[in-house]
């Protein structure tokens, strides 16, 4: 693996990364079309008449898990309803995601889908056995703020200092991520980039198993997202060195942000948002929408969710679909560059 960064790739990464920022910031301000709430109204037959499987490709106890638990009963409740959380681990996401392709589209699967299975996939494996065609986006839900996180005996007392620290000595020090192709993993590769430098990967099946080899010194550091790891770190059991959020955090103001120690346009937050198998019908569709947006807007909802670092963002369907293309230039383009695969 290279890890010396091409100046015109950077360019055109930290160009194509600022315009999704702005769409990224427009999703939250989207309203919903003027005619989904009649629409949606007028679901046809009796749907839902079961309970609905919602899958998260990824272990419990992650932030991909957090949200969708905390979201399950509002939204259940709203559709009279029972939502059964399905976890389906593996293969950086593939597995759960290609269990909800392969679902029929009746509006009895909803898949939580991020940035690892919905975009980086598609370049870290050469044969996928789902496409993000397979799905319809339902909205996006929430962004998740990446934090760097060290175990606190590490040795690691600020991020200027860790930064020094890891250009000195390539290849010396490793950090965990819940998976290869994780955000968490892209963020890393985006911050080796544009610092020139060199940390070796360890990769682990989920967030509870990395955060778990943090916290007892097996690793000395982490990329961990906000859900995860905020009970740790409040707790003392790791220590946040920095955000990867263009601003800092309000759970955690003194940590810094990376533009901070002059790494510029290092910005990642993994995201979360719902979408089902395609050919789900129309109205089916944007009543989940509807409905979706009204739960994770609930005072109760939004507040557990923001006290863990969260940053909920509700649109539509059309919005993800045109933030899912965006992200997939920008990321691709990164790891081509740095020869990254899952295989």
């Amino acid at each position: 693996m290279t890890h010396t960064p091409a100046a015109q790739v950077k360019t055109k990464v930290h160009t194509r990364r600022q315009a999704i920022l702005k769409l990224t910031a427009s999703l939250g301000a989207t309203l919903l079309a003027p005619g989904l709430a009649s629409a949606a109204a007028e679901t046809s037959g009796t749907w839902p008449n079961k309970p609905i499987k919602w899958i998260v490709a990824y272990p419990a106890g992650g932030g991909s898990d957090f949200l969708a638990r905390q979201l399950a009963p509002a939204l259940g409740k709203q559709l009279g309803q029972t939502l059964v959380i399905d976890n389906r681990p593996g293969a950086g996401g593939s597995i759960g995601t290609d269990a909800a392709a392969k679902s029929p589209g009746d509006g009895y699967t909803l898949l939580s889908g991020d940035n690892g299975a919905m975009i980086f996939n598609s370049a870290m494996y050469k044969k996928l056995p789902y496409a993000a065609s397979d799905f319809t986006p339902v909205g996006m839900m929430a962004r998740f703020p990446l934090i760097l996180a060290v175990n606190p005996s590490s040795g690691f007392s600020s991020a200027a200092q860790w930064l020094a620290e890891i250009k000195k000595n390539p290849g010396k020090y490793s950090y965990a991520s819940p998976g290869i192709g994780s955000p968490h993993h892209l963020a890393m590769e985006l911050i080796k980039q544009r610092s020139e430098s060199f940390v070796v990967h360890v990769p682990y099946r989920g967030t509870a198993f990395a955060i778990q080899d943090v916290m007892s010194g097996i690793v000395p550091m982490a990329i961990l997202d906000s859900a995860a790891g905020l009970s740790q770190i409040r707790a003392g059991k790791l220590r946040a060195l920095a955000v990867l959020s263009k601003t800092r955090l309000q759970q955690l103001p003194d940590v810094p942000t990376f533009e901070e120690l002059g790494l510029k346009g290092v910005e990642v937050s993994a995201w979360q948002g719902l979408f089902v198998p395609k050919g789900t019908p129309e109205p089916i569709v944007q009543r989940l929408t509807l409905e979706m947006n009204k739960a994770i807007a609930l005072p109760e909802v939004k507040a557990r969710l923001e006290e863990f670092g969260l940053q909920v963002i509700p649109g539509d369907g059309a919005s993800l679909a045109r933030y899912l293309q965006q992200e997939t230039q920008v990321w691709h383009t990164l790891i081509k560059e740095r020869k990254l695969s899952a295989e």
